[in-house]
């Protein structure tokens, strides 16, 4: 049996993403949902999600902006075809995690895959109130 190996580069610091909560429960589905990094038709998740496709468009959004997940032409009737940044996949085991990394890593200093667009924290943001809500109990 494999064991899902999923990128640090995402899975250490998903906390820190500068999106909504609904976007990142959202990705976690995308990741675990992925087969070789390809995602089923907006129409397949808005039906497994259990929302309106609209809803998905919502919370792909902040997705596409940190290139999480990319968006292309697909050859059907002119939808999109949907896939996870390699950088951001799960895989079957380290070695397939590494090939990918190795390769992705190729492609977008060739310009051929956008890097991901995730910010740099060294310490946990602040919330947007300024100052986390912690009470003693």
């Amino acid at each position: 049996m494999a064991v899902a190996v999923m990128s640090p580069i995402v899975a250490e610091r998903i906390w820190a993403l500068p999106i909504g909560q609904a976007s990142v429960k959202f990705f976690q589905y995308l990741v675990f949902r992925a087969e070789n990094g390809l995602l089923p038709s907006q129409r397949e998740m808005a039906r497994e999600y259990k929302v309106a496709r609209s809803t998905i468009s919502t919370l792909m959004e902040p997705l596409f902006d940190l290139k999480l997940v990319l968006r292309s032409p697909g050859e059907e009737r002119g939808g999109n075809r949907y896939s996870l940044h390699p950088l951001a996949a799960k895989y079957d085991s380290m070695e397939e995690m590494e090939a990918a990394f190795a390769h992705a890593l190729g492609e977008m200093q060739a310009g051929r895959l956008p890097a991901l667009n995730l910010p740099e924290y060294s310490a946990v943001p602040p919330s947007v109130s300024g100052q986390p809500g912690l009470r003693i109990a």
